[in-house]
């Protein structure tokens, strides 16, 4: 025979969790499914124009052979707090993407401010830990992504790498001559 302080308890953590079992089993069957996403950007386009060649309608029964002809980008400039968010056509190069992208951080007087304003001197990457640039002679619509990264070339980025070093160089020198910089006094004793 069951104690009545067991019935008690299941009571209890039914309640504590919010829903019974029945109420547990309506929910998960009330959710909705997640729709599929598509990382390539034209593939409703191509299947709807694969399709509308065939003679075959279109699964989604959206319209056929419809390729965007402006899509809106992200372009990440480095060492800069948000995207620059830029509007391009369907025959825009990669060229074109690093020109409009560098014109438009100019005017719009974002900081820090970049090295150069000629963007022959920036390279455009998928994200900042790709190390191989983008083809500038490469259609922006056959990349895949609507997200990029653009930062100096490795002749600026040497540049600057060059002068971060002599920074250190300077450092080390003062601590060679007994002359300790003021960060060091903040590192407890080892």
């Amino acid at each position: 025979m069951a104690s009545p302080g067991a019935g008690a308890a299941r009571q209890r953590s039914a309640s504590f969790h919010g829903r019974g079992a029945e109420q547990q089993r309506h929910h998960h069957q009330m959710q909705k499914k997640r729709p599929k996403t598509m990382p390539d950007l034209l593939a409703g386009a191509r299947g709807a124009a694969a399709s509308f060649r065939s003679g075959t309608p279109p699964l989604d029964g959206g319209e056929t052979g419809r390729t965007p002809s402006k899509v809106l980008l992200s372009v990440a400039v480095q060492r800069s707090m948000w995207p620059l968010h830029v509007m391009v056509s369907a025959e825009w190069t990669v060229a074109d993407l690093v020109a409009a992208a560098v014109a438009l951080y100019v005017k719009e007087g974002r900081r820090p401010s970049l090295p150069s304003a000629d963007p022959a001197a920036f390279g455009l990457h998928y994200s900042q830990f790709s190390l191989e640039s983008l083809d500038p002679k490469e259609k922006v619509m056959e990349l895949g992504s609507r997200r990029f990264f653009l930062c100096p070339k490795s002749s600026a980025a040497g540049q600057v790498a060059s002068s971060s070093f002599s920074d250190g160089a300077s450092e080390v020198s003062k601590v060679a001559s007994g002359k300790a910089p003021a960060w060091l006094s903040y590192m407890g004793p080892r």
